[in-house]
């Protein structure tokens, strides 16, 4: 029996503390945004507040993926923790319309750069056999700070001004670099920065070894974009008046699986608990599609969560299981690319059928339900798992 060191050391503390405080700081602003563009004279262009940042998010990924092989993963995690620091600063500026929308896309390259480098850092310093559960207490942290950063956003905005909201989450950023300052960099053999390195080649920009996860990832995904769209006009259709309730429920839902889920998919299988995982995405889509309570639907809210909290770690662990090290940062990054697309195409068809019609919820709903049966089939026939990449003994 091989002895497997703990991965509870202090620089993997501190990378959860840093990653806590970078979702904190680009998480902080997004309640007051909406508000603040329409006082900016710019209603019409809300739907951009989210999509611009995440279209620069995924055109960042490549380059991310490929610094961090070559560079180092710290100072990936710096550019994007530095990115929300200086586009915070910005935001008081830059106030008009087409100043907002270029620092929405700019600010998308933190989400692009940061979470690739921590994820490519956790794989480093971690041991095999405690892989997923070490990526389940990482995600934990990210998702504390997705859920504090609003919270507290709207806490100092109710009581100063929306440019103090700006320039806490651009300090915030700062603490978070300040942490990453501590680490010692984990990429064995660092390559300096050059113009070079900003060339993709065809291959450079998807990692072919993770395609099947990240495929599964797009069909799991695609529910989680729906849900985005969709839930706020059906909490509104079932008389529900805090159109954020869904969202608390399966975030807090999805926090307490998530390691139960990690350390799971360690010991029996990344394929296993994505299974599960699937199954309850599912569940939860046609349950929400049958809801005609609030009771039906927050219910739904924690299988919704549940799901969540279940394939966020296993597939990343299941990326670096099947990813070779020199082009770790290529497979989370790939990773990214599809997890993004799979939240924007669900987000899209879904507007799409549901077109302001309550008529089309049930239509939306089951719909997403199937797409996510995709990948349950998909996973059925799966026979290799991540055993099949465990190192020698």
């Amino acid at each position: 029996m091989r002895f497997t060191p703990s991965f509870f050391t202090l620089d993997f503390f501190l990378l959860c503390l840093s990653s806590f405080l970078f979702f904190s700081s680009f998480n902080m602003i997004i309640p007051e945004l909406p508000a603040y563009l329409s006082s900016l004279g710019g209603e019409e262009y809300k739907g951009l507040i989210i999509s611009l940042f995440t279209l620069s998010a995924g055109l960042s990924r490549p380059f991310s993926g490929k610094l961090a092989d070559k560079i180092g993963r710290i100072p990936v995690m710096m550019v994007g923790a530095s990115v929300c620091f200086v586009v915070g600063l910005l935001y008081p500026v830059l106030t008009f319309v087409s100043g907002f929308l270029f620092l929405r896309f700019a600010h998308g390259f933190s989400a692009g750069f940061t979470p690739t480098g921590a994820s490519a850092y956790v794989a480093d310093i971690v041991p095999f056999e405690k892989r997923g559960e070490a990526m389940g207490i990482q995600s934990l942290f990210g998702s504390l700070g997705m859920a504090a950063g609003p919270a507290v956003g709207g806490w100092i905005a109710s009581i100063w001004t929306i440019d103090t909201v700006f320039y806490c989450a651009a300090f915030t950023a700062i603490f978070s670099i300040l942490i990453l300052v501590r680490l010692k960099e984990s990429l064995p053999q660092k390559q300096p920065l050059s113009l070079g390195l900003f060339k993709l080649r065809r291959d450079e920009i998807i990692e072919k070894r993770v395609l099947l996860p990240s495929i599964i990832l797009f069909l799991s995904v695609f529910s989680f974009g729906v849900v985005l769209t969709i839930i706020p006009d059906f909490s509104t259709h079932l008389g529900i008046q805090n159109k954020g309730l869904f969202f608390a429920v399966f975030t807090i839902s999805s926090l307490g699986i998530r390691l139960i889920a990690g350390k799971t998919s360690d010991r029996y299988g990344r394929v296993v608990v994505l299974r599960v995982a699937v199954v309850c995405m599912m569940g939860a889509m046609v349950s929400v599609a049958f809801a005609e309570s609030k009771t039906v639907l927050l219910l739904s809210g924690v299988l919704f969560g549940a799901a969540v909290g279940m394939y966020s770690p296993t597939t990343t662990a299941w990326v670096v299981d099947r990813s070779l090290d020199q082009f770790r940062g290529r497979a989370l990054a790939t990773m990214y690319i599809f997890l993004e697309s799979g939240i924007g195409v669900g987000a899209a068809i879904s507007g799409w059928l549901f077109a302001n019609d309550p008529a089309n919820f049930r239509l939306v709903f089951l719909t997403s339900g199937s797409v996510a049966f995709l990948a349950f089939l998909i996973l059925i026939f799966i026979k290799r798992d991540r055993k099949t990449y465990l190192p020698p003994q």
